[in-house]
């Protein structure tokens, strides 16, 4: 279970094709605090950590998520947003997430607004999956409010903290990445279908 709050940038040293799986190789500032098996989320996909050597630490990624997020346009040298796993008894500053991510979104629009700035998405609808506005979304693991939200389209406005401090100062048009829906809008939203 993550916050959506990011703790730290990575920046991936290595990534390594084994049959279907992906081994990803990162350099991190919080390297020297991971353990073996702990669950740190990486763009807002929740990996394992499989092996650590000095200030980079490896995670491994199976076919099913590799078909099911944006790691597949990973390349040596990118930066993703970290998070562990949140504790017991934290606060929850962000909101309920994951590390599930339900589909791969697109970067269609950028625009600066005197200090911020307006990101605007557009994912597949088939999938199901919605927004609502001024409800929860997950991009790229960074807990954010919807705005502007369409049948397929959402908008959200970045401060100038988040985006010195996550990848999202490095986003373009045409940019994948992550998405994890609202937990809670998610269950809603299968109750509702259902009837």
């Amino acid at each position: 279970m993550f916050t959506g709050i990011i703790e730290t940038l990575g920046t991936i040293q290595e990534i390594k094709k084994e049959k279907d799986n992906i081994h990803i190789t990162v350099d991190s500032s919080i390297t020297n605090e991971l353990k073996i098996d702990q669950s740190v989320a990486h763009n807002g996909i929740c990996l394992t950590v499989v092996e650590i050597k000095g200030n980079t630490y490896t995670v491994t990624a199976i076919d099913e998520t590799i078909q099911k997020t944006n790691l597949g346009y990973w390349q040596t040298g990118d930066q993703v947003n970290l998070e562990r796993a949140m504790k017991l008894g934290d606060r929850l500053d962000g909101h309920i997430v994951q590390g599930h991510v339900d589909q791969i979104g697109t970067c269609i629009s950028i625009k600066e607004s005197n200090g911020s700035w307006i990101y605007t998405f557009q994912y597949d609808e088939a999938l199901n999956n919605i927004t609502i506005e001024k409800g929860s979304i997950t991009v790229n693991g960074v807990s954010l409010t919807v705005v502007n939200s369409k049948k397929n389209e959402f908008s959200v406005a970045i401060i100038p903290y988040t985006h010195e401090h996550t990848n999202f100062h490095g986003f373009k048009v045409g940019t994948k990445i992550n998405l994890e829906f609202d937990v809670i809008g998610k269950y809603v939203s299968r109750l509702y279908s259902n009837k």
